[in-house]
């Protein structure tokens, strides 16, 4: 090798040496950043002009660290996500991005929060996508091998519809020595809240009038707006396998507005209260059965009344569960799934192009994309923790150390060989 090729040698180490720093100070100015992979340069060398006393030279070639996972660091906050094992959240440069690749990118920067218009977005401004659940809570079929069934996920303009009661289980226990009294003692009262079809809150009034036969009480159903649905007596059980229990009911002053079922001891209003009546059934229980209605000494115990229906909610917060689905609850306590969030995997996730803000870009060289669903083989999304960047900095300063010698040592290359040249040319002289 002739001294020009050795210069040439140490030239080419010192620009590969010098690139590889840069790599280095990428990944110390960036080892607290949120989802970061450690980037690195590969040595390769190369002859120039193929013949056997040609100069052997060096170039570095650029990689990422994208099969380490960093640390993970516990947040609390529930918009706060990380992909535990391999693939990407999916995100955008905007609330709609194009369903090609110049969108959306792929991230592992998690650490998300909820924007003034609802929309979650992480620190770098990306928006996160998700696939959207209808009313029903169904999300149909969508594809999974590209963007254009994804949507930016929102949670600011979402609200609990409300839903109509339309059936009441009353469970109480009626005080036995209170009926059969020659003077009667004012009517026990409970009042009971309801929902109506627009998810208005209403109640209705029962009222427990001891009678003066002993076991017997007198129901009276009313409602806020002054609606008389009649009333209807119980007889009870006062001995015998069945005692406590109701033995038969007595329905026929009830209004036109209610109806009763003797078989199964459910009352069934009709509540004026819009164009279609509302209709609730009421559970008051079956004769010779202890499951809502009963009668023993002691207090006066409603025990549970329980009905369906919701009233119209906002949403109060929002959580994620393992399987990446994002629900909304609200403040009626209802839980609802919003959006599904997909694991993005790649075939190939060292051949993705590296993008502004910690995101990366599909490219021919990573392969197909699949949007999986989280929970499976190849791993979850969990709530409430951020990756930490997969830099070693003790590894990081180790190659700082490594690099300064190797730079050096190409400088005196170079170094000694221009003083051989300087001697040679004075040879000449």
């Amino acid at each position: 090798m002739s001294i020009q090729n050795a210069m040439q040698s140490g030239v080419s180490g010192l620009f590969a040496n010098g690139s590889r720093m840069s790599y280095v100070g990428n990944n110390i100015a960036n080892s607290q950043t949120v989802g970061y992979k450690r980037q690195f340069a590969d040595m390769v060398s190369m002859t120039a002009g193929g013949r056997a006393d040609s100069a052997t030279t060096v170039r570095t070639v650029s990689r990422m660290d994208m099969l380490s996972q960093g640390t993970m660091m516990t947040t609390n906050r529930a918009t706060d996500l990380a992909v535990v094992g391999s693939g990407f959240f999916v995100v955008g440069l905007d609330t709609a991005a194009d369903v090609n690749t110049t969108g959306h990118r792929l991230s592992r920067a998690g650490n998300f929060r909820i924007d003034e218009q609802g929309y979650m977005v992480n620190s770098a401004g990306h928006y996160l996508y998700g696939f959207a659940y209808n009313e029903e809570g169904q999300i149909g079929p969508v594809d999974r091998g590209g963007f254009r069934d994804l949507q930016a996920v929102n949670v600011g303009q979402i609200s609990m519809r409300g839903n109509a009661t339309d059936r009441i289980e009353y469970s109480a226990n009626l005080p036995a020595q209170q009926t059969g009294l020659a003077d009667p003692p004012e009517p026990f009262i409970t009042s009971v809240e309801y929902y109506n079809s627009l998810g208005g809150a209403e109640r209705l009034v029962f009222e427990w009038q001891p009678g003066a036969t002993a076991n017997e009480w007198e129901l009276r159903v009313t409602d806020q707006h002054g609606g008389n649905y009649g009333s209807l007596t119980v007889n009870f059980h006062d001995s015998g396998a069945n005692a406590g229990a109701p033995a038969a009911y007595d329905f026929t002053a009830l209004g036109p507005n209610a109806a009763f079922d003797p078989a199964t001891g459910v009352l069934e209003l009709t509540i004026p209260n819009g164009t279609t009546p509302q209709t609730i059934e009421v559970e008051l229980g079956a004769p010779d059965t202890f499951d809502r209605l009963t009668q023993f000494a002691g207090d006066y115990a409603p025990e549970g009344v329980r009905r369906n229906g919701s009233a119209t909610a906002s949403l109060s917060h929002v959580e994620i569960t393992e399987d990446g689905v994002l629900h909304g609850v609200f403040e009626n306590g209802s839980r609802r799934a919003l959006y599904q969030i997909p694991i993005a995997e790649v075939v190939n996730p060292e051949g993705l192009q590296e993008a502004d803000g910690n995101a990366y870009i599909l490219g021919i060289e990573a392969g197909t994309l699949t949007l999986r669903n989280s929970g499976g083989a190849k791993g979850y999304i969990a709530s409430g923790v951020l990756e930490r960047s997969n830099v070693d900095l003790a590894q990081e300063l180790t190659d700082l150390i490594e690099i300064q010698r190797a730079y050096s040592s190409n400088a005196k290359i170079v170094q000694t060989a221009d003083e051989m040249l300087e001697e040679t040319t004075r040879l000449k002289r």
